[in-house]
C-alpha cells in the first residue's frame, strides 16, 4: 500500500476573524456567495489575511488542486495502488476515493471543495460511491489510523537524496505485488509519502516528528505538485513494468 498525504494544506474556508473585511465582502458579492462558505484565497483576500496567524502558509487552494491533479492522473492511481489524503492546517482530512476525476478547471475545483466543506461528503451520481469526504482529524490521528510501516517526509530541510532513492525506499517496504485500496480505517502497513501543501515555510515540529525519513529531492525549493509528480513517477517506474 502506498499513501500520499498532502499535509498542512493551505485549504480552508474564510476564517471568522476576517469574514467582514472589505476584500472578502467584495469577493463575496462578485461571486454571489456567503463569505463563510468561500475558500480562503490569497489572490482575492490578501489584504484581509495580513494579520492572520501563519498567514504565509494559508490561502492557496491552487497548491492542492495542482497536486491532486498530478496524483489522480497517473497509472499508480489507475491501478489502485495509491491512496490519497489531504490534511489541512485547520486539522481536517479529505479522503480521495478511488477513480475520482477532479475538475481540471480551477474555479470548478473551488466550487467542488466548497460543497465538500458544506456537505461533508461528495458522492457519485448514483449514490453508490463516496468520491470525497472530509473529517475533523489531526495529522497524528491520520497516521495512527493508516498505520504505515514507514513515513517519508519530503522537505527542503531533509537529507539530500534523489527521487529514485525515495522510490527504492518505498519498494523496500511494499514490494512489487501490491494491489487494492482500503478505507482510512482499515489500511495497514506500506509506505506513506508526505508532501507539504503550503506555499512557504516548513512542516510544523509535530508533523516532522512522525517522519521516519526526511528527504530533500532537490537543492531548490520545488512546488508541491512538482515534488508529487517526480516522486510518484519514480515509484511507478520501480513498481510497474509499464507506465
Amino acid at each position: 500500500m502506498i499513501t500520499l498525504i498532502i499535509a498542512e494544506a493551505a485549504l480552508e474556508l474564510v476564517p471568522e476573524e476576517i469574514v467582514w473585511h472589505s476584500a472578502v465582502r467584495t469577493h463575496s458579492r462578485r461571486h454571489g456567495k456567503e463569505p463563510r462558505s468561500m475558500l480562503l484565497d490569497r489572490s482575492y483576500h490578501h489584504r484581509a489575511m495580513l494579520n492572520l496567524r501563519d498567514a504565509h502558509k494559508r490561502g492557496r487552494p491552487d497548491i492542492v488542486h495542482f497536486s491532486l491533479l498530478e496524483a489522480t492522473s497517473i497509472p499508480l492511481y489507475y491501478n489502485h495502488m495509491l491512496s490519497i489524503y489531504v490534511h489541512t492546517m485547520a486539522d481536517k482530512v479529505i479522503s480521495i476515493g478511488g477513480g475520482v476525476r477532479l475538475p481540471k478547471n480551477y474555479n470548478r475545483f473551488v466550487g467542488l471543495v466548497e460543497d465538500l466543506f458544506s456537505k461533508g461528503k461528495i458522492e457519485s451520481k448514483d449514490g453508490k460511491y463516496t468520491l470525497l469526504e472530509i473529517e475533523d482529524m489531526g495529522f497524528n490521528t491520520l497516521i495512527d489510523r493508516i498505520r504505515p510501516s514507514t513515513v517519508i517526509g519530503l522537505s527542503r530541510l531533509g537529507e539530500m537524496k534523489s527521487a529514485e532513492y525515495v522510490a527504492s525506499t518505498v519498494k523496500g517496504v511494499v514490494g512489487t505485488g501490491i494491489s487494492g485500496i482500503s478505507t482510512v480505517d482499515d489500511v495497514g502497513g506500506g509506505a506513506c509519502i508526505v508532501v507539504g501543501g503550503f506555499p512557504k515555510g516548513t512542516f510544523s515540529p509535530a508533523i516532522r516528528s512522525r517522519f521516519d525519513h526526511t528527504i530533500a529531492i532537490s537543492r531548490y525549493s520545488l512546488e508541491a505538485h512538482v515534488v508529487v509528480a517526480r516522486v510518484l513517477y519514480e515509484v511507478e517506474k520501480t513498481l510497474l513494468s509499464i507506465c
